[in-house]
């Protein structure tokens, strides 16, 4: 007489319980991983804001004032045309670049672009996602503020974490 056999393998309810607990995992951790991917790339933004800063002390050691624009080719110090020369978007192209001089620095002085400046970074393509912190924003004086998507006032988002 023959001894009976042994099943070797899985039933399909096994099979469908790991299936399920794999379905559990890949929906924590998808939301957790694309948030980090958002923060990481806020440090193309910061990279970027930091370089422009360099510049822009570069170019007042060289001309009368603060930049007032982006230019990618030419640097100009005449007045009423105050280029920086570099670039528009950050490395990695998370993100557009621009100058802008608040109306306080404009109140307090003849020239307004001499004395201050804001340098923005605005999330844009695959980052536009990141609303909680959708621009970064640094001045002369190196204060570092953020702004949430869809809200007008800086300094609205925290700027901690933003920044980190």
């Amino acid at each position: 007489m023959t001894s009976p056999k042994k099943n070797k393998g899985f039933t399909l309810i096994e099979l469908m319980i790991v299936i399920a607990i794999i379905g559990v995992l890949a929906m924590v951790a998808y939301p957790a991983y694309q948030n980090y991917t958002t923060r990481t790339k806020r440090s193309d933004a910061k990279a970027a804001l930091v370089q422009l800063q360099q510049l822009q002390e570069k170019y007042r050691a060289n001309c009368p004032q603060y930049a007032t624009a982006i230019n990618t080719t030419t640097r100009s110090c005449t007045s009423g045309s105050y280029n920086l020369v570099g670039k528009t978007t950050s490395e990695k192209a998370y993100y557009n670049l621009s100058i802008s001089i608040p109306t306080t620095c404009a109140a307090n002085s003849t020239t307004p672009a001499a004395a201050c400046y804001i340098l923005t970074a605005t999330a844009t393509s695959d980052q536009a996602t990141d609303t909680a912190c959708a621009t970064l924003s640094i001045d002369q004086n190196s204060t570092k503020t953020s702004t949430a998507s869809g809200v007008s006032a800086p300094g609205t988002a925290d700027a901690n974490s933003c920044w980190k």
